[in-house]
């Protein structure tokens, strides 16, 4: 059983596996961009989602999304600043996550009250990054992406995408301990720098990655690995996502990143009676 960890004065607990609802206020994700036109709206979904049962609100303000144009600090954060002030504000229990891998935006989150800290590049794209989490002691997925949301997805190559994908996280792991920090959350990052058979393969011997010691996120909700298997699209992907999670969650997951919460909740609440049983 994984330890649960203190962030920013909050409990973040494993027993039970968690879900964790993506809010994008972006104007080009890839399923849900451009969704609130005000900030009104952000609030109420963010409230519905609780409802249904979530445990963390991930809040992203830039897309990562292949081929994404990249956003300045500046334009992150300043989408960022009343969103996050305000679900602070409605919220002070929930736990708040920030997508982002760029340490200030990361530095101005912890500022503004977030708890987690979800960085698809695991800190390769801003040295900073570990730096910021360490020193705020803040609970940190430490995500795989092979190249940038510009390019990881025109030519990706692995010899063997596990084992690669392990030495990165031996690496990753031995970095943040002799940092002091060791409040990590992997992400094996679907989708992100790997073919549809790099995916399945992950997913696959996820439970590989649990024998790291650390709990496993997984983002599978919607994505093209489902589309492209059983030619749906994002908007019509709910099925599949559902029917990937609940493998994931066989093979030792411990949180679902998704759009979908009511979902992700029944898919938990089936496989813990499942195993109780």
């Amino acid at each position: 059983m994984y330890k649960t960890y203190l962030t920013n004065g909050k409990q973040l607990s494993f027993e039970k596996a968690q879900v964790m609802a993506i809010i994008n206020i972006t104007p080009d994700s890839f399923y849900d961009g451009g969704k609130f036109s005000s900030v009104t709206d952000i609030i109420k979904d963010a409230e519905m989602k609780i409802y249904q049962g979530a445990n963390i609100i991930d809040v992203g303000a830039a897309s990562s999304r292949p081929k994404a144009l990249s956003v300045t600090v500046k334009d992150e954060i300043f989408r960022l600043k009343e969103p996050l002030t305000k679900l602070r504000k409605e919220f002070p229990k929930m736990l708040i996550s920030i997508d982002t891998y760029l340490s200030e935006v990361a530095q101005f989150g912890i500022d503004h009250g977030a708890d987690i800290i979800n960085d698809i590049s695991g800190g390769e794209l801003d040295d900073k990054m570990i730096d910021v989490v360490a020193k705020h002691q803040i609970a940190y997925v430490l995500m795989h992406m092979q190249g940038t949301p510009q390019n990881m997805q025109l030519n990706p190559t692995y010899e063997n995408v596990v084992k690669e994908l392990g030495d990165f996280y031996k690496g990753k792991i031995d970095y943040c301990k002799a940092k002091g920090f060791d409040k990590l959350i992997i992400d094996v990052g679907f989708g992100f720098g790997k073919t549809v058979e790099h995916n399945y393969e992950l997913l696959k011997h996820l439970h590989e990655f649990a024998g790291f010691g650390f709990p496993l996120l997984v983002g599978l909700s919607r994505k093209s690995m489902i589309n492209r298997v059983i030619h749906t699209s994002p908007v019509t992907a709910l099925n599949g996502t559902t029917v990937l999670n609940t493998i994931a969650l066989q093979n030792g997951a411990k949180i679902l990143r998704v759009h979908d919460v009511k979902e992700a909740k029944q898919a938990i609440d089936l496989f813990e009676f499942y195993k109780s049983v």
